[in-house]
């Protein structure tokens, strides 16, 4: 499975077989954050855009807010059954969409706040670690068949418009006629 296009439900089922673990995201290569991080709120966003060849687009994603305190403690992280029990408190007030993405949202003093993809999560000793790996820029137009045409107008959808000028003979025109369109 592409872990960028995994869902709260599949995220939660994943939670849900592992209660006992310790629950541990990397966000960098070899740097998880403190244990000491709090889970201090679930997003729920739904999103619609129009993309570059003028298709409207429509998705939720489910963004998990992380919080590393100043005094960093280390020690071990929560067990995934508190973080279970954090979702649980979230889903008795907002319906949380099964189907959703799941972004992880984190940032400390060294690493510059951001919504990142769960890329992996696997098992290691006594820790469930979620490895995250930043979002990138997608053109939605191009998913649609390998092209970025514009259906109606066989133009690049992706390719900046430039601007057609009209060269205007100044010697064979008298530019301060009003509408000679010179001035």
């Amino acid at each position: 499975m592409n872990m960028e296009d995994l869902t709260w439900g599949q995220f939660k089922a994943l939670l849900l077989a592992h209660p006992n673990l310790h629950l541990q995201f990397k966000y960098a290569e070899d740097a998880l954050v403190d244990a000491s991080y709090h889970i201090t709120e679930i997003k729920k966003a739904p999103i619609t855009s129009v993309d570059c060849g003028g298709v409207i687009n429509n998705w939720t994603e489910i963004i998990i807010q992380l919080w590393e305190p100043q005094g960093k403690m280390g020690g071990d992280a929560m067990k995934v059954e508190k973080a279970l029990s954090i979702i649980n408190l979230v889903e008795k007030a907002l319906t949380l969409d099964a189907e959703a993405n799941v972004k992880i949202e984190f940032g400390n003093s060294t690493f510059y706040t951001r919504q990142m993809y769960p890329s992996a999560i696997a098992v290691h000793g006594n820790d469930l670690i979620v490895d995250l790996r930043p979002d990138v820029t997608r053109c939605k137009a191009i998913n649609r068949g390998g092209s970025c045409v514009t259906a109606d107008k066989g133009e690049e959808c992706c390719t900046p418009v430039k601007p057609k000028v009209q060269l205007i003979d100044l010697a064979q025109t008298n530019c301060c006629e009003p509408g000679s369109g010179c001035c």
